[in-house]
Formats: C-alpha cells, sequence, structure tokens
C-alpha cells in the first residue's frame, strides 16, 4: 500500500502548512464523549488547529468548523443526542451552521445522533435492527463529493473506516428519504453490508447547504498509517481498505477554508 503523505510534508509546502495551521476547528466534549482527543488528532493530522470546546460554553469563539465526535453524551439517556441537543454550545452551533457564514458541522455517530435531535439533518436513529452493539471494518461510497468535507474525495470512491454503534439506524419517512435522494444530500452509502439496518443503505447526510454532514462511522479512526484498516479486505466486495481513507474529512474542511489549498 502507498502511503498517503500529510498535508505539509512534501518540500515546499511550509506556506500551505501555515495557512492550513491557522485553520482552527472546534471539538466537542460533552459528558460521555469518547472520541474527542481521537477528532482533535486528526485535525492536526490533517495540518490544520484543534480547538478544545466544552458543551457548557456559551461562545463558539474564532474556529473555522466544528467536529460534534462520538460516544455516549450524556449516556444516551431518553434517545441518543436527546440531551446534548440542549447544551448551551449547541444553540451556537445550530445559529452559526445556519448563517449566512455556513459554518461547516461534522457529526460522527452520536455526534450525527445530536445533529439529527438538533434538527441540522433530517431523520432520526434508532436501535440496530439486529438489537445488538455492532464495530467492524465498514466499506462506504461516497455519494456526495461537494460537501465542505468530502471535496477530497471523488464521487462514486469507496472507502473504508470503522464502525462502532448500537443505536445506528438511520430512519425517516419515504418523503424525506426520496427528497435526500433527489437532492443529493446522502453522501454515504454502506457498501456490501448494512450493518445496522439503515434506510435504503444510508451511512451519511448533509443538509441542503452541505455545510452540515453526519455520518455513523469514524473516520477519526482511519487517519494513520498503521492505525486504520490497512490490510482489510471486505469479505462482501473484496474491496482492500485504506488506514488513511478517513483523512479526506478534515483535509476537505482545511482545503475549503483556506480557499482550496492543497
Amino acid at each position: 500500500m502507498t502511503e498517503l503523505p500529510l498535508i505539509g510534508d512534501a518540500p515546499g509546502d511550509a506556506a500551505v502548512a501555515s495557512r492550513l495551521a491557522g485553520a482552527r476547528i472546534g471539538v466537542v466534549t460533552f459528558p460521555g464523549t469518547l472520541d474527542d482527543r481521537d477528532a482533535a488528532r486528526a485535525v492536526r493530522l490533517a495540518g490544520g488547529t484543534a480547538v478544545e470546546l466544552w458543551h457548557a460554553d456559551t461562545e463558539l469563539g474564532d474556529v473555522d468548523a466544528v467536529v460534534i465526535p462520538g460516544g455516549f453524551s450524556y449516556g444516551d439517556y431518553l434517545r441518543a443526542g436527546a440531551i446534548a441537543r440542549f447544551a448551551p454550545l449547541m444553540s451556537r452551533i445550530i445559529d452559526a451552521a445556519n448563517s449566512d457564514a455556513k459554518l461547516p458541522v461534522l457529526g460522527i455517530c452520536n455526534g450525527f445522533q445530536i445533529l439529527t435531535e438538533s434538527h441540522l439533518l433530517p431523520g432520526s436513529m434508532i436501535k440496530n435492527d439486529h438489537l445488538k452493539f455492532m464495530c467492524r471494518d465498514q466499506v462506504l461510497r461516497v455519494e456526495n463529493s461537494n460537501t465542505a468535507w468530502t471535496l477530497d474525495y471523488i464521487a462514486g470512491q469507496e472507502i473504508t473506516i470503522p464502525l462502532k454503534n448500537q443505536d445506528g439506524q438511520y430512519i425517516a419517512d419515504d418523503k424525506t428519504l426520496d427528497a435526500l435522494e433527489a437532492e443529493g444530500r446522502v453522501v454515504f452509502r454502506y457498501v456490501g453490508f448494512n450493518p445496522n439496518g439503515s434506510r435504503r443503505d444510508i451511512a451519511g447526510i448533509s443538509n441542503a447547504a452541505g455545510n452540515v454532514v453526519g455520518l455513523m462511522p469514524h473516520p477519526e479512526h482511519a487517519v494513520e498509517v498503521g492505525f486504520g484498516p490497512e490490510t482489510v479486505v471486505s469479505r462482501e466486495t473484496g474491496i482492500a481498505g485504506s488506514d488513511t481513507d478517513g483523512l479526506g474529512f478534515f483535509t476537505s474542511v482545511l482545503n475549503k477554508i483556506v480557499g482550496g489549498a492543497k
């Protein structure tokens, strides 16, 4: 496998690296969040600056994008993400995402659940159809490469990143699902195996503007050579996954922030 160089690794890229480092990506922590440090590390590996955000903060501060990472906020009481949705910081995130500035927001796993509860994304998440926790390396197809978080992918590209969830079944009524399909807002789809029963094999979606994206699998766990699904070959498709398949989420938003720098 060819190692994917990180932004700024190549000689002569010092100016680009400096510009990317100026991009500040906020990573939110709730009580019960598990993957905030992983998400912050992914931001740094992509070349950006990770900024810690606490759920009780009343201001976002000077951040250019936000990642809501995975975990079990508030123990998933009531419903996954239902309590976190009312955190003071979420009000600021909702306003910023819906503003003219269209703050880029990525919700991963529990973060996706929080985004649906916040109505930044349509639909809802319920327990996996097999009623068990699922952990596996999952093949995804990139359906939309025009969002703030997928610009560095190609439509139709298949990537492999880890998945781990219990409430990962995405549901919505047929009208909503039809609209998501027609508007190109299905961003990722499960390939070969649907791990949780999500409608139409949907693994991730976006809002209409493309600045808000949510997905169940964990790209932050596939950003370093030797620490991801490097040699995994899908039993269903025979596709070999790269252990840095998730890095494109974070390079995408950084490149968008700095104006398309590569």
